[in-house]
């Protein structure tokens, strides 16, 4: 049986990754040293002391909260690439992006976010988005909607935009890690929206999506701690999202891309604006 997730549960996690945000993200904030930050994989794949501080701390709270849970940190992943095999067979499972959008991070813009998701047997069943800048929140729990939970405490419902014709949509399309015959295609269609941007942070993008703000978002990379969370809130908003392919996407799932659009019929309009190459 899939474990049942609250949304009182989500509340308790988004109050968790508070405390760990205004205990090591916000006081780092614009007071790196260089030796705080190092590369991982290139010069935009960075990883902070603040984010390693923010993913003990969460790891150390769910733990505390769910004993006999599996946590998944990005960080801890990145030593350990063998913890995700647990992902899918776990009764319940948290994976934690401690700080994405590391690289405005460490360059002091304020374009970040802390996200958590929750899994049970393969199946997301919770996440949360939370702006520690801002101090506002996303959450949602599987069949119970999805939520905006501001600094005053003050929480409404979310919707996703109301779909419109491809053309009228604005959203983004991260293409920088498209293959490159894609990349083309895309790059030459985006100006066909109405409008772009890029936010290098698939927080405080999903945090627009989900309350109507855009219309879509385009990933090719599907890393289960930067998409996770984001995926279920939209859904929950009343969403649609599927792999390029138009195949639904899996916690397993680390290739295939993922596109997000209001409705199925907007994301198919969408779908061929944008991959579709020109005659």
């Amino acid at each position: 049986m899939t474990a049942r997730i609250t949304l009182a549960d989500m509340h308790k996690v988004v109050d968790m990754m508070r405390g760990a945000a205004s205990r090591h993200v916000m006081p780092s904030f614009r007071c790196l040293d260089r030796a705080d930050i190092r590369s991982k994989s290139g010069p935009l794949d960075i990883v902070t002391v603040a984010d390693e501080a923010t993913e003990r701390d969460l790891t150390a709270a769910l733990r505390a909260a769910w004993p006999t849970a599996l946590v998944l940190g990005e960080e801890a992943v990145a030593a350990d690439p063998a913890l995700l095999d647990g992902l899918v067979t776990a009764d319940l499972a948290f994976v934690i992006d401690p700080i994405d959008g590391t690289a405005n991070y460490a360059a002091g813009v304020p374009l970040f976010g802390v996200m958590v998701s929750v899994v049970a047997r393969g199946d997301v069943v919770g996440g949360a988005i939370v702006d520690p800048v801002c101090d506002v929140a996303v959450l949602a729990a599987r069949g119970q909607g999805a939520w905006l939970n501001d600094r005053g405490g003050v929480e409404r419902r979310l919707n996703v935009a109301a779909p419109v014709a491809a053309r009228d949509m604005s959203g983004n399309a991260s293409w920088r890690y498209l293959p490159a015959p894609m990349r083309d295609v895309v790059t030459h269609n985006l100006p066909k929206v109405a409008g772009s941007w890029d936010f290098r942070c698939a927080a405080h993008e999903y945090l627009m999506l989900v309350d109507g703000r855009c219309h879509f978002l385009l990933f090719n990379r599907t890393m289960p701690w930067d998409h996770l969370a984001g995926w279920l809130i939209h859904a929950e908003a009343g969403g649609y999202s599927a792999h390029f392919d138009g195949s639904p996407y899996r916690v397993t799932d680390r290739s295939g891309g993922l596109l997000y659009a209001p409705d199925r019929a907007s994301w198919q309009a969408l779908r061929d604006l944008l991959l579709t190459p020109a005659a």
